[in-house]
């Protein structure tokens, strides 16, 4: 096993993954060229992320063939076709080529997070957390609190996270420099597999817009919400439109001539398309359609908790 470049693949050539790269078509296949799992789970795109803490390691499965470039941290084999890479101690951003013995190649974003101990006084490095409830809604533990927080920092928006999205469309709207988020892969995987679904089904759509992503417990207090098990808070949630005439609003995707609840409904009825033959990696979740209001069009708002939840 390999782990370090042919001549022509220098280690500099991997960090143009984290200047982020245009859009793919959502009609072209984003699925990755060859088989890859990270930490067991299959992953099926050519770009994703993986979030682990300082010093952690991360189990890599690929081709036995692959030649794996990475960009920081340690990378070490571990048998035919497996490889960890041990994140180094302090937090930032790293990446991770794997290169198929065919010539494609997987790109993979390490989000190396600050421990959430660091968070004192609901206060991260001036920014401002919050507090998680440390008794996990019916004793789930997905409902526990994050162990740690991304820091995203000027021009760390831009770096591509999945195929068709980018660090920053799942930011928190609390301002803040840096800000920190958590981003769960199960939503990134939902988010990808309905916007392919969306232009199957003959909708435009060439892209989701995220009304709002992630959301600190103080940020989700303070616009109101009373529900401190929001999964807007461990990452895994996100409210979505299509907004192909870019114009800040769901579109008119049933062609009656308005914008309202009922072309949420449309969008909605993908997802349960998918939910009902649920692809490699889907995980169910939450869906509920929201009408138009004073501050925001119509959306849809769809979750990886792991359970099926409708409102």
């Amino acid at each position: 096993a390999r782990t370090a470049p042919p001549p022509e693949v220098g280690i500099d050539s991997v960090p143009e993954l984290l200047r982020g790269k245009p859009r793919w078509s959502p009609v072209e296949d984003v699925s990755a060229p060859f088989p890859v799992r990270i930490e067991g789970e299959a992953i099926p795109f050519a770009v994703t992320f993986h979030l682990l803490l300082p010093g952690e390691s991360a189990t890599i499965e690929a081709p036995p063939e692959a030649v794996l470039v990475a960009d920081g941290g340690r990378l070490a084999p571990r048998g035919p076709g497996r490889w960890a890479w041990i994140a180094p101690e302090i937090p930032g951003i790293r990446a991770l080529r794997i290169l198929g013995p065919d010539g494609g190649r997987v790109d993979v974003v390490l989000l190396v997070a600050h421990p959430a101990r660091g968070v004192q006084g609901e206060v991260l490095n001036g920014y401002r957390i919050g507090s998680y409830r440390r008794t996990p809604l019916r004793g789930d533990p997905a409902y526990l609190p994050p162990t740690g927080f991304v820091e995203v920092g000027p021009g760390a928006e831009d770096i591509r996270v999945s195929p068709h999205f980018t660090l920053g469309e799942f930011l928190c709207k609390q301002p803040g420099d840096p800000r920190y988020l958590v981003l769960s892969r199960p939503l990134l995987v939902k988010l990808e597999e309905l916007l392919t679904a969306a232009n199957e089904a003959g909708l435009r759509a060439s892209g989701l817009t995220i009304m709002s992503g992630f959301r600190t417990p103080f940020y989700n207090r303070s616009i109101g919400n009373t529900t401190d098990y929001s999964r807007h808070l461990w990452g895994d949630a996100a409210d979505v439109f299509i907004d192909d005439d870019g114009d800040g609003e769901m579109d008119d995707l049933n062609g009656d001539g308005r914008r309202d609840i009922a072309d949420a409904r449309v969008l909605a009825r993908v997802v349960e398309g998918l939910a009902a033959d649920p692809p490699e990696g889907w995980a169910p979740g939450g869906l509920a359609v929201y009408r138009r209001n004073p501050v925001h069009g119509p959306f849809v708002h769809v979750d990886a908790r792991g359970v099926r939840a409708r409102w």
